[in-house]
C-alpha cells in the first residue's frame, strides 16, 4: 500500500482538512496525484469512483417521487417557484420547513436560513448522471449545516441516499409559482447587496409563468412574440407519441382558436408536448381547452388501433419536431 503523504495547506484547503471522502474529493488530471492525500494518481484512486459516477446517467431522476411531471417542470421550465418537502423521517429539531425552489442566489446548491429552515435549489448543475441522488445530497448536508450559510456543490457518495430515499412518497407535493424572487429573503428590503443584486437580476429575466389547475404539470408562459402551454405528461412516449399523432390527424390537438401543436421535447424521461397560444390568451383562458384535451388524450392513449397513414404522417412529423434537453 502507498504511503500517505502529508497534507498541505492546499490539500486542506480544497478539503476541509481531516479525514477526506470521495464526496469531498475535487476533480484532478487523471495522472495527477489524488487530492486525498493516498500518494496515488487520480484515475486509480478517487478518479474511478469519478468517472462510474459521471457515465451513470439516471434516465428518469424523479421517478417514483410525488409529482414527478412537476418536479421536471420545475427542473427545466419554470423559473420562480418553491415547494414545500416532507422528510420520510420527519424533521430534525431545529429545522422548522424544508423547501424547494427552483433557484437560489449565487446559484447556492442550498440554504439553511438563520431561522434553521432549508432552502434546496434545483436548477443548479449536479456532478453526477443521477440528480436524485446529488439533490438528496445536498439537502441532508442542509440539515445539518449552520444557520445562516449556504451549501456548496460537491459529488454525492456513489452509494449514498437519493430523493426516493429521504422524501415522504405520500406527501403531496404541490408547486407554488411566483412571479418573481422574493421567496429568497424574509425582509428583500434589508437583503445584503450582493442577494439584492442577484434579486433583481433574476426578476428581469424571469418569464412570466402560470401552472394551470384543472390539469397536472401543465405550464402557460408568455413571451413577447406569443403564449405557450408546456405539458408535461407522464405516459410511455411511444404510445404517448401515437395518441398525440391520432388526435392530431383528426383535427383535435389544438387548444382553441389559432393554437397550434407544434412539437414536443423530452425531459428528464418525460415527454413534455408544446402549444403556441395566441399572445391574448391567458392561463386561465387555457384551463377550459386544456381539461378538454385531457379527456381526448384519454381516449386515444387507449386506443390500440394501427395509424392509418395520416395518422403516421402525423406522428412522423411530431417526432421530427421533438428534442431532448435532458
Amino acid at each position: 500500500m502507498a504511503k500517505k503523504r502529508p497534507q498541505t495547506k492546499a490539500d486542506r484547503h480544497r478539503t476541509g482538512g481531516g479525514v477526506s471522502t470521495g464526496a469531498d474529493i475535487p476533480v484532478v488530471g487523471a495522472r495527477e496525484p489524488c487530492p486525498c492525500g493516498s500518494g496515488r494518481r487520480y484515475k486509480a484512486c478517487h478518479g474511478r469512483a469519478a468517472a462510474h459516477a459521471a457515465t451513470e446517467l439516471v434516465r428518469r431522476p424523479f421517478e417514483g417521487l410525488a409529482g414527478e411531471g412537476d418536479w421536471v417542470a420545475l427542473r427545466e421550465l419554470v423559473p420562480a417557484a418553491t415547494a414545500e418537502l416532507t422528510l420520510k423521517d420527519g424533521l430534525p429539531e431545529g429545522v422548522p420547513s424544508v423547501t424547494l425552489a427552483t433557484v437560489l442566489p449565487m446559484a447556492w446548491p442550498a440554504l439553511r436560513r438563520e431561522d434553521g429552515s432549508v432552502l434546496l435549489g434545483l436548477q443548479n448543475d449536479t456532478a453526477s448522471g443521477d440528480i436524485s441522488r446529488d439533490l438528496a445530497d445536498t439537502l441532508l448536508r442542509a440539515l445539518e449545516a449552520r444557520p445562516g450559510t449556504s451549501v456548496q456543490s460537491r459529488r454525492a457518495p456513489a452509494e449514498g441516499p437519493r430523493l426516493q430515499d429521504v422524501l415522504d412518497p405520500e406527501a403531496t407535493f404541490a408547486p407554488q409559482v411566483h412571479t418573481g424572487f422574493e421567496f429568497w429573503v424574509p425582509d428583500a428590503e434589508n437583503a445584503s447587496p450582493e442577494v439584492a443584486a442577484s434579486l433583481e437580476r433574476a426578476n428581469a429575466a424571469a418569464i412570466p409563468t402560470v401552472r394551470l389547475e384543472g390539469v397536472d404539470a401543465a405550464y402557460w408562459c408568455r413571451t413577447p412574440e406569443k403564449n405557450h402551454l408546456r405539458w408535461v405528461m407522464p405516459h410511455p412516449e411511444e404510445q404517448l407519441l401515437d395518441a398525440l399523432a391520432r388526435l392530431h390527424a383528426a383535427g383535435r390537438s389544438g387548444l382553441g382558436e389559432d393554437t397550434r401543436l407544434v412539437g414536443s421535447f423530452r425531459a428528464h424521461g418525460l415527454v413534455v408536448p408544446v402549444w403556441d397560444l395566441p399572445t391574448a390568451m391567458t392561463a386561465q383562458d387555457v384551463e377550459k381547452p386544456a381539461a378538454g384535451f385531457a379527456e381526448h388524450l384519454a381516449e386515444a392513449l387507449a386506443s390500440t388501433a394501427p395509424l392509418t397513414p395520416e395518422e403516421r404522417r402525423a406522428r412522423g412529423g411530431l417526432t421530427n419536431r421533438q428534442v431532448t434537453l435532458s
